[in-house]
């Protein structure tokens, strides 16, 4: 079967035919590229790249254009075509559309889409290495891949969405990150800088009315902006606090209480027996080590604040086994109560956090399990190994484009062969 057949079968021009193959050696006489010519059939009409509608030949560029294809049998393959010129009377005098590639690309379509499917598997860098192109090339094609993902999936019969952010840069950068968590369904829908109210918001604004009232559970953390615009845009929805961010509060207390319980014993000449006790407080029992159990056992002698707050902690768990809002309510109430009077004061800290965002916390009931905080930590897995797989992106406009390209669930177009 001849090359021509090949390309004619998986890469079809109308108007065009593919003509002379040939191959391109280097010094030491090694075949390296495979070079094909392209020319008009006879009695066509060249497209105008302006408008895109067929119009007499005014003339032809004197040096033919190399576009690159898709490599085959380890060999660059360019497809060698001689531009010409079209006489438009609305445009002007204008270089002709060609099908195989878009503006003044030298890559191909195809060639495009197939560097941007590798990059979902490998990093950008290695796409570019195992394909002897430049990263530059990647990062145009991974664009124009999700450029036209975006313009053509559809924001339709949303009805479940979490809302978090992550630090993506040292100094306080955060990303905004809205995902779509339903079972079946898991995607990035948006990301923005900063987090902020407005960050948020211009989510909301680009949805549409429509697609907002279709909206029916929100998952989030107890970020004050995210909460705000939350209740502003989607007030009808239940909006869930997320579980997992509710514990890892309640952590963050009982560490603050044993870094400043262990710096006290340390300046008063004690024993240190909180050394080494970190991730047995802050540790699930059945999720401890031999070695962490044994140390939490001798910690349970003392009657030390660290230890008061873990048992806090462990306490609070059994308000996750609770079905009713009502009986819950009642039990966070009581649970309030007891750690306020407990004068721990990062603890204290938490109580009043929880008794502030009390209804919204009970809304993990009403939603019954419908949605959860754990598809949201695992898409920002996703979105964190995305970013260290580029070992740090240095402009926002990458790691945008990144994310989307990863964990967006793009459409791509219907191709006549899959490459890869």
């Amino acid at each position: 079967m001849q090359l021509k057949t090949i390309l004619n079968f998986v890469q079809p021009f109308k108007s065009f035919v593919y003509k002379n193959v040939r191959f391109m050696e280097d010094e030491s006489g090694q075949p390296v590229e495979i070079e094909i010519d392209i020319e008009p059939r006879k009695n066509s009409r060249a497209a105008c790249s302006g408008c895109g509608k067929a119009w007499p030949g005014y003339d032809h560029e004197r040096t033919p254009r190399r576009f690159e294809f898709v490599p085959l049998w380890g060999l660059a393959v360019f497809f060698v075509y001689t531009m010409r010129r079209v006489d438009c009377p609305t445009c002007g005098v204008k270089v002709e559309r060609v099908p195989w590639c878009e503006g003044k690309s030298r890559l191909t379509t195809a060639f495009r889409w197939f560097l941007a499917k590798w990059a979902k598997r490998l990093s950008w860098r290695e796409t570019a290495v195992a394909f002897r192109t430049s990263w530059e090339n990647v990062f145009r094609s991974v664009k124009m891949a999700v450029s036209w993902g975006l313009e053509h999936r559809s924001l339709e019969g949303i009805e479940a969405i979490g809302v978090d952010e992550i630090q993506w840069q040292k100094g306080h950068r955060y990303l905004t990150l809205v995902y779509q968590i339903e079972d079946g369904l898991k995607r990035l829908l948006y990301v923005a800088k900063d987090r902020t109210e407005e960050s948020l918001r211009e989510f909301f604004t680009s949805l549409g009315e429509e697609a907002k009232g279709s909206i029916r559970f929100v998952c989030s953390d107890m970020w004050q902006a995210y909460l705000n615009v939350i209740a502003e845009q989607v007030g009808h929805a239940i909006h869930i606090l997320d579980r997992f961010h509710i514990m890892k509060k309640m952590n963050e207390g009982i560490d603050a209480v044993r870094r400043e319980e262990a710096g006290k014993l340390k300046r008063d000449g004690y024993e240190p027996v909180l050394k080494n006790s970190r991730w047995c407080l802050l540790k699930r029992r059945e999720n401890l080590t031999e070695k962490q159990t044994v140390k939490l056992t001798e910690l349970l002698q003392y009657n030390l604040k660290s230890v008061r707050s873990h048992l806090m902690r462990e306490d609070f768990q059994r308000f996750w086994e609770y079905v009713s809002p009502g009986w819950a309510g009642k039990f966070l109430d009581e649970w309030c109560s007891r750690t306020m009077r407990s004068r721990i004061e990062p603890m204290q800290k938490v109580a009043r956090s929880l008794r502030e965002h009390r209804d919204l916390i009970l809304n993990w009931f009403r939603a019954r399990g419908t949605v959860s905080g754990g598809a949201v930590e695992g898409l920002n897995n996703k979105t964190k190994l995305t970013i260290r797989k580029a070992y740090g992106f240095r402009t926002y406009q990458a790691v945008e484009i990144a994310l989307y390209h990863t964990i967006g669930d793009l459409p791509e177009p219907e191709f006549t062969h899959e490459f890869c």
